[in-house]
């Protein structure tokens, strides 16, 4: 995510705010300037803080995903969130929409930590001084990504496998002490390769996306885009994350392959290679089994997106406003 993304730390004594922008400024009205004055041990405690409100609140949503992502797991074998949802909670109670929501907590702060501050240190090193430099921002987000998704995928595949209806798992540290023994620690690692080709992609599309609605945004009501950032930023963000979150919808049902294979009757891979996962789910289920879970997938981008984007930009503006205060 685009962490120029605001313009509210520009300060005004210093800048005055017109009533009407010129069409060259319209950009900028939301881009701040280069780190908006914050360290980066600031980005990294607002990122933090931005991944774990954002997983933490969609939780149930992913669950329902990645029970229907889940081929062979059972009872969840319907293509409809609501059917997959009413079974989940005649199973399993409103409880089951939660577990392994632990293993979330541990991995989505350190992980969305780690995101914002590579992804602000390669793009203060690649965007040469321009902060409008979409290929810079792209760039840098594919670094960030492939660093945070290292940090993420072990608790990400531990989570999916508490989510999974009939999970053999008492908890987090139980699964984390079976599959080391059973598995080996490789198999923590298992969908990374997967992980990181869905999440390049995922990454520029959602750039692509959110800078364009966002620019559009501004271009409807300019007089009033310095008014309404943060809805702007969610707006923008849940078109980006909407979008992106459909277009790599069968890497992600290889990733919940990957990482769930062999528990609760799902598929267990002699290679694990995308090919060989790709192969078995269209011989199994047709084509349409790579679009299993579009639907909670999108449902889950959207608004994660837009949430995660008004916390990330509310944090910012707390210590925006504790360095100005301290200064």
């Amino acid at each position: 995510m685009d962490a120029d993304a605001s313009a509210k730390f520009q300060n005004p004594e210093l800048i005055p705010a017109p009533q009407r922008l010129p069409e060259n400024q319209l950009e900028t009205a939301v881009s701040s300037a280069a780190h908006d004055g914050l360290h980066f041990w600031q980005f990294m405690i607002g990122g933090s803080i931005a991944g774990m409100v954002e997983h933490m609140s969609m939780f149930p949503v992913d669950t329902i995903k990645t029970q229907m992502q889940a081929l062979g797991s059972c009872p969840v074998k319907s293509a409809t969130v609501s059917q997959a949802l009413q079974s989940i909670l005649k199973r399993d109670g409103p409880r089951g929409l939660y577990r392994g929501i632990g293993a979330m907590g541990l991995g989505a702060g350190p992980a969305h930590a780690v995101y914002f501050s590579v992804y602000e240190i390669c793009k203060k090193r690649f965007s040469g001084g321009n902060p409008n430099n979409s290929v810079a921002h792209a760039v840098a987000g594919v670094c960030a990504t492939v660093s945070s998704d290292a940090v993420l995928t072990p608790t990400d595949m531990v989570k999916q496998r508490l989510q999974l209806s009939n999970s053999p798992y008492g908890g987090v540290w139980d699964c984390v002490r079976r599959v080391l023994r059973e598995e080996g620690f490789r198999a923590f690692y298992a969908s990374y390769r997967t992980t990181v080709l869905m999440n390049a992609p995922f990454t520029a599309v959602h750039f692509a996306t959110y800078e364009a609605a966002k620019k559009g945004l501004v271009e409807v009501s300019p007089e009033s885009a310095s008014d309404e950032r943060l809805v702007v930023h969610a707006t923008a963000g849940a078109a980006a994350g909407a979008l992106a979150a459909a277009l790599t919808t069968p890497l992600d049902v290889v990733k919940t392959q990957l990482q769930c294979q062999g528990v609760c009757g799902c598929d267990r891979f002699v290679n694990g290679s995308i090919k060989d996962v790709v192969r078995t789910i269209v011989k199994k289920d047709g084509y349409s089994g790579l679009l299993r879970g579009w639907m909670p997938r999108m449902l889950f981008h959207a608004p994660a997106a837009a949430i995660c984007w008004s916390t990330y930009e509310a944090a910012k503006t707390f210590f925006q406003e504790s360095n100005t205060n301290v200064t």
